[in-house]
């Protein structure tokens, strides 16, 4: 798993007794034992977790300081055979004279290093500064401990030297509350994982708000964020502690565990480092800070280990969404829909104000992309104060349309109250292939009507139906009619510019496209959307019957019963599978090995074979590349997610790059 760049994370809630070190440095062993045979990397315990967080004045006897030095030394001895690990355990630390609250780091069998907590809170119902003394009072660099003399301070990172980006910055409770968090100057200075040993208390919301924080920070250190706090053991003299822990990756929550169990808890996840760093490579503003900042890389130390990576395959502890354009929860993904279709309405009713409202133009095919398409042209009509019959819908039936989705399209029109004009292409087709002298599938055109091609169309052999200039022709006649219609609509969606499903110079162009960033998996819900929040009556009934309706481009023969021989994802493959590869591979820059593997750990709407994943990958690759000049002169249209294609935003490549370092990867060469 970790050849994949996945690091394995636990936050650990054991059981625990104020005051009894050795009982709680046993349990911590037990949960070290558990956490090794769950394939963990990196184990992260509450803050003073050898002793108790609320030990209070108790903090101040040497008896108990001695007992939390002989519990750590505990765990360090035994650590080494029950956990191959990096783990951190916390308890109070008197050095030269000081108290300390700190994070012991701990991996085979000896302490790396201690990071004593920054900020020490002093009110409300914490006493932190009346037992402990701040971080920067410490004049030394160095303390025994666990009878090692080792690194001592807030100015110390982690490096692993066997796992390429895993960088462990160290932070305890309040620093996570304030305005410039330690794990943000750690973040600058290369940490990608920070861990964060808490006691933080349980009232009213502050679940939620300690939830956003985590988050918050994971995101803006674009790293992985491990956060421990202790549970019921604790007194609850005066306070509750709920043994809230979480794991966050770049903004979210990715684990998350229950409060108030009195079992003991092992939150377990697997955190993308690979992922981590493409954003920080693509985000060359986060290394800025540095500057920014006037920090000194000097200032920090860096301490290396290595960590020995399983070479077994654990199983995967990370949900893999199938659709990750589409949120799974129903509540979300009406949000999401709002806000994407509000952008779009707000990009074009810009575009079409700049350019003084001028008669639109729009060709309603009755399938998913020209229907969201023309509902964001008919709100934006409505927007702007602009009659609808400003709108020239024209549907263009030819030698592939089906009953179905002309039916479709004159619903649509009728619903939106938009009159819609019927122009039959097959005679203006038949005539420039005349012209071209082309023989489509090898029928010479010489005294063909538009009736006798149409009834030799529909016996051709299942064998003999392919015909690239048939199709363009056919693309680029209704592309020209609305040209001269009005200011083109473009209609096409961000999954057909991903394999270059379109014809150049034909529905790959128009005058502006609200579509251009919204990915086919995702269209469907817009219209649905649309049709449940934003329409009623004939319009819902039309829209919902339009979501039903299979994908297909209608550009060859139908067959003898009138039936559409051509599926797109027949051709192009599943479109959960494309927008899956598509997500990952622009996203987050992830290799077709990887892909491959996220793909065997989602759950799609069907089950896949791997060689079939494969394959389909192997063709998205395959129709990416080649199709680059497609998207080089692409019209302009609005980015409304993470993923565009838009040459001038997003996406810069060469037309003519070679696919190939690729397609051996999908190979698994």
């Amino acid at each position: 798993m970790n050849t994949h760049g996945f690091l394995r994370v636990a936050a650990a809630c054991p059981e625990l007794r104020v005051a009894d070190c050795h009982f709680n440095a046993d349990r911590t062993l037990a949960l070290m034992a558990r956490a090794e045979t769950q394939g963990v990397n990196l184990l992260v315990f509450p803050e003073c977790g050898l002793t108790g967080y609320t030990c209070h004045d108790l903090f101040h006897l040497q008896s108990l300081q001695r007992a939390a030095e002989e519990a750590l030394a505990k765990v360090v001895e035994k650590s080494g055979t029950v956990f191959r690990g990096v783990a951190l355990v916390g308890l109070p630390l008197a050095i030269e004279g000081q108290l300390f609250n700190c994070a012991a780091v701990i991996h085979a069998g000896k302490v790396l290093g201690i990071v004593p907590k920054t900020y020490l809170p002093n009110y409300k119902e914490f006493y932190d500064a009346r037992y402990f003394c701040p971080a920067d009072n410490a004049n030394f660099s160095a303390a025994s401990c666990a009878g090692q003399s080792v690194p001592f301070g807030t100015n110390l990172l982690f490096d692993c030297r066997t796992m390429n980006g895993f960088t462990l910055g160290v932070e305890i409770c309040e620093d996570l509350w304030m305005p410039v968090a330690p794990s943000s100057l750690q973040a600058v200075m290369g940490a990608t994982v920070f861990a964060n040993l808490s006691a933080s208390n349980e009232v009213i919301g502050k679940a939620g708000y300690r939830r956003q924080l985590v988050s918050a920070q994971s995101a803006k250190c674009i790293g992985g964020y491990v956060y421990a706090s202790c549970g019921e053991g604790e007194s609850t003299t005066d306070t509750v502690f709920g043994g809230h822990c979480l794991i966050a990756e770049n903004g979210a929550i990715v684990a998350e565990s229950e409060r108030f169990r009195h079992a003991q808890r092992l939150l377990v996840a697997d955190i993308d480092v690979e992922r981590l760093l493409h954003d920080r490579i693509q985000t060359n503003s986060f290394h800025d800070a540095n500057r920014s900042a006037d920090l000194s890389l000097g200032k920090y130390r860096t301490l290396s280990f290595d960590l020995e990576l399983s070479a077994r395959e654990p199983t995967f502890v990370r949900a893999v969404d199938p659709h990750p354009f589409v949120p799974s929860d129903p509540a979300t993904r009406d949000d999401r829909c709002r806000e994407i279709f509000q952008t779009q309405v707000a990009a074009l009713g810009r575009r079409l104000s700049h350019v003084n409202f001028p008669p639109v133009s729009i060709g309603v095919s009755g399938g998913l992309d020209s229907t969201l398409a023309l509902l964001v042209v008919c709100k934006t009509m409505d927007e702007l104060g602009v009659p609808r019959d400003r709108v020239h819908a024209l549907t263009m039936p030819g030698f592939g349309t089906t009953p179905e989705t002309r039916a479709n399209a004159d619903g649509l029109a009728g619903a939106l109250n938009i009159t819609l004009r019927e122009i039959d292409i097959r005679a203006m087709c038949l005539e420039q292939m005349r012209a071209l002298g082309h023989a489509p599938f090898g029928i010479k055109l010489a005294g063909e009507t538009v009736e006798s091609l149409s009834d030799k169309l529909r016996r051709l052999p299942p064998h003999n139906r392919s015909d690239l200039t048939f199709e363009n022709v056919q693309a680029r006649v209704r592309t020209s009619l609305l040209m001269n219609a009005g200011f083109v609509i473009g209609t096409g969606d961000l999954s057909e510019l991903a394999l270059g499903w379109c014809t150049y110079n034909a529905d790959h162009m128009s005058m502006y496209n609200p579509n251009v960033s919204i990915p086919k998996t995702l269209v469907k819900f817009l219209v649905q959307w649309a049709a449940e929040n934003e329409f009623d009556g004939p319009a819902r009934d039309t829209l919902l019957a339009i979501v039903n309706t299979a994908i297909r481009p209608e550009l060859l023969p139908l067959d003898e019963g009138g039936a559409a021989t051509q599926l797109t994802e027949a051709t192009v493959g599943p479109y959960e599978l494309v927008d899956f590869f598509l997500y990952h591979f622009l996203r987050f820059g992830a290799e077709p090995r990887k892909i491959l593997f996220l793909a065997g750990h989602a759950k799609f709407s069907k089950t896949y074979e791997p060689d079939e994943v494969r394959h389909w990958l192997k063709e998205f690759l395959r129709r990416f590349f080649a199709s680059q000049y497609k998207r080089s002169c692409l019209p302009d249209g609005p980015k409304v997610g993470s993923v565009s294609l838009s040459p001038r935003g997003d996406w810069r490549m060469p037309s003519d790059a070679a696919a190939r370092v690729w397609l051996d990867a999908a190979e698994g060469r």
